[in-house]
């Protein structure tokens, strides 16, 4: 089996990279082969621009999926974009090692999104979900937050980390992947700077065993359940009788909060 990471920090020495280490270990103790992208490290240009095509199908005006689409008809897309898609299909399971900086992904994450999973070669409106590229293969959040983990439940004042996470899950599931339940490490940021130094190494320790025995079982791993394509109308709304599975994605137009 073989995992590969995507670390989105701009630290070396982060409580992220350290995860992304640790997390390796584990896995390779089992037997498996590891890779990383250390997106900061690598340099990676996390935003989509002309520059980036040097075959341009319209030179006249520059549309970013027109132009991956063209870039995947012809073979040239970036190397740093297949390069990175390379390390994703031969991984049976891909995590993404990030921080939440305000309620969402560093803009690298997303960057790395937005040119990673080029139009063409990457999805295409019949290739997606269970049809998609990377059928067959797992992939995992594993999310740094600041506050404790009562902030972030359903009444938290941080709001539901299930759905703060679910834009970054359905994207992984819109590609193909079998999206496992998050693994989130709670009271990071804010108590490496507010609490006593004692109590944090106690919890980073804890945070960093429990990762370590997560990923060896990832097999076991809770799957969050997204609908497939089956289960949209030719409207691209929801078919009568499809599972609901988030308030994302409803039957209801108003939801009853209480």
């Amino acid at each position: 089996m073989h995992a590969h990471f995507v670390l989105a920090h701009p630290e070396p020495q982060s409580f992220n990279a350290h995860l992304v280490r640790s997390g390796s270990a584990a896995l390779e103790a089992e037997g498996w082969t590891i890779s990383a992208s250390d997106l900061y490290a690598m340099g990676f240009d996390p935003c989509e621009r002309p520059e980036h095509f040097a075959d341009r199908g319209d030179p006249a005006r520059f549309d970013p999926q027109s132009e991956q689409r063209h870039a995947s008809e012809v073979g040239a897309l970036p190397k740093a974009v297949t390069d990175e898609l390379a390390l994703m299909d031969r991984a049976d399971l891909l995590v993404l090692q990030y921080p939440m900086w305000w309620h969402l992904p560093p803009a690298m994450l997303k960057g790395w999104f937005d040119r990673v999973l080029a139009y063409g070669e990457a999805y295409t409106s019949r290739k997606r979900f269970e049809n998609g590229r990377f059928v067959g293969k797992r992939a995992m959040l594993s999310v740094t937050v600041g506050a404790s983990r009562s902030t972030y439940e359903h009444d938290g004042r941080s709001g539901d980390i299930d759905l703060m996470l679910w834009p970054v899950n359905f994207t992984l599931a819109y590609v193909g992947y079998e999206v496992l339940a998050p693994f989130v490490a709670y009271g990071v940021e804010a108590g490496l700077r507010y609490s006593d130094p004692a109590v944090v190494e106690a919890r980073l320790k804890e945070i960093v065993a429990d990762f370590r025995a997560t990923l060896p079982r990832v097999g076991e791993r809770a799957v969050i359940p997204f609908n497939r394509m089956s289960e949209w109308g030719e409207d691209g709304r929801i078919v009568p009788g499809a599972p609901v599975h988030s308030p994302f994605v409803r039957r209801r137009r108003r939801l009853e909060l209480e």
